[in-house]
């Protein structure tokens, strides 16, 4: 976006505009009712009048974007969230490069939807598109919120439109914040989430008051003393315990003294257990940092966002085939130097709570068949299952090529066979088989023209580029 006043483009210029037309149509049509058919007495203040004059405001600006779009391909962006009456309500945005050659992004419609299942989102969006004069077939992407708890429902719904309009490709939108959605995926685990239950229990419980949150920061203080005078390194394991412990006991009332003692019972009943997905998930969260980190930034650098996705990949899977031994030997040593009682590995595992887990016979399954199926792996495979979602083979294969536009770095990265492959293997229906042989040939001219020419030096985003070649005509 450009400053006000300059650009266009910039959102100020856009809401001057909408006002301009609304302002137009009200003269000719809405004052001609209110002024002119109307009693002189009339107010026009009831519910229902004011809905009415919406609705023509509403329908002239759907009008408005149907005519920028024509019929040019579009992308749709989907949401939906309930509003104050408990409704679910869906918005629907739509991307699209206009004949002037800008990228714009319109919010289009909301509506109403009964309830949230792929097949009733699916026909409230292709409702909307239909009654708009719009095509199915033209839609080039789909956008959905993937880290809400309609996860499935999207997953489905993007499937939908893939098999009307083959070119509908899905790709998660890049700021939304994938790491809280990665911890959601993680805690599909039913022990990773007890463990994350208990973690927010325990929490809560300490610093539900200053007071409290003052005695933890106390004891840790004296603890840390304590190690400096006698030489030692380790953390010791009783500060948080004794404050749970002293809440349970001495707490001001019955609240607290009860909500405590189970706080306590977790903390020291669990520990290893604790300490093994406590460990676990730092493993985890390290890794998938720096895809965040990646994914987040102001200006894409799509080639490297897509490396990484790699990486974040190769690591988790490494980890899940290969590190067990080492990252139980971690938990140990850690467990080990802070006095935390380690199970036997070897003995067998029951769901009964406590220590007593260990003492079942009968039960089949061990106690590092359960550390290790169902928590260690299970934890990683439901990350990796949600990076597969999230980027998915065509996320992977489209970008890269998509990112040959690019006219970053005095276009460093465009490459012809890129932008050939793109057609041949992604838009196929979009080109003749003539214009497919043509295309090369216009590239080559393309790259000893536009990239030296004055008028494409210094673009920063794609946006920019097709807006520069609308106008020179290039």
């Amino acid at each position: 976006m450009g400053h006000v006043g300059t650009d266009p483009n910039s959102p100020h210029k856009i809401a001057m505009k909408c006002y301009e037309d609304l302002k137009n149509y009200s003269r000719h049509i809405v004052d001609g009712v209110v002024l002119t058919n109307a009693p002189r007495n009339a107010k026009y203040t009831s519910p229902q009048i004011q809905k009415e004059i919406l609705h023509i405001f509403t329908t002239k600006v759907r009008d408005v974007i149907r005519k920028e779009i024509g019929d040019a391909k579009f992308c749709i962006i989907v949401d939906e969230a309930r509003d104050e009456s408990k409704r679910e309500q869906m918005s629907i945005i739509l991307r699209f490069v206009d004949k002037d050659g800008f990228i714009r992004e319109r919010f289009f419609h909301i509506v109403h939807v009964k309830d949230t299942t792929t097949l009733t989102l699916k026909k409230k969006i292709c409702d909307v598109i239909s009654c708009n004069d719009l095509k199915i077939q033209n839609i080039r992407g789909q956008g959905y919120d993937g880290g809400s708890n309609m996860r499935g429902e999207w997953n489905d719904l993007q499937a939908l439109f893939l098999k009307e309009g083959p070119y509908a490709y899905y790709v998660h939108c890049f700021a939304h914040k994938l790491q809280l959605a990665l911890v959601v995926a993680s805690r599909e685990a039913k022990s990773v989430h007890q463990f994350f239950e208990n973690l927010n229990f325990i929490i809560n419980i300490v610093v539900g008051s200053s007071k409290r949150n003052d005695e933890l920061q106390s004891a840790q203080v004296a603890e840390i003393e304590s190690m400096i005078a006698s030489n030692e390194i380790e953390t010791g394991r009783e500060a948080n315990q004794i404050v749970l412990d002293t809440i349970s006991k001495e707490g001001i009332d019955y609240s607290q003294r009860g909500d405590a003692e189970p706080a306590y019972m977790v903390l020291t009943s669990f520990e290893f257990e604790f300490v093994l997905i406590l460990y676990l998930m730092k493993e985890i969260m390290g890794f998938t940092n720096c895809l965040c980190q990646a994914l987040q930034q102001n200006s894409q650098d799509i080639l490297n966002a897509m490396k990484v996705v790699l990486t974040t990949k190769s690591l988790l899977q490494n980890l899940r085939n290969e590190e067990w031994e080492s990252f139980l030997h971690t938990v140990k040593s850690f467990c080990a130097k802070n006095e935390i009682d380690v199970p036997d590995m070897n003995h067998c595992y029951t769901r009964a709570r406590g220590r007593s887990c260990c003492q079942n016979e009968e039960s089949s399954m061990t106690m590092e068949h359960y550390f290790r199926i169902d928590v260690f792996i299970a934890a990683i495979d439901f990350q990796l299952q949600e990076l597969d979602n999230r980027f998915s083979e065509h996320a992977i294969g489209l970008l890269p090529l998509s990112a040959a536009l690019s006219s970053l770095d005095a276009y460093k990265s465009f490459k012809i066979d890129n932008i050939c492959s793109l057609v041949e293997k992604f838009y196929p229906q979009d080109f003749t088989e003539q214009e497919k042989i043509i295309l090369r040939f216009q590239l080559d001219h393309y790259k000893l023209d536009v990239p030296k020419h004055s008028d494409f030096q210094n673009m920063s985003n794609l946006s920019e580029l097709c807006r520069g070649l609308a106008i020179s005509g290039k």
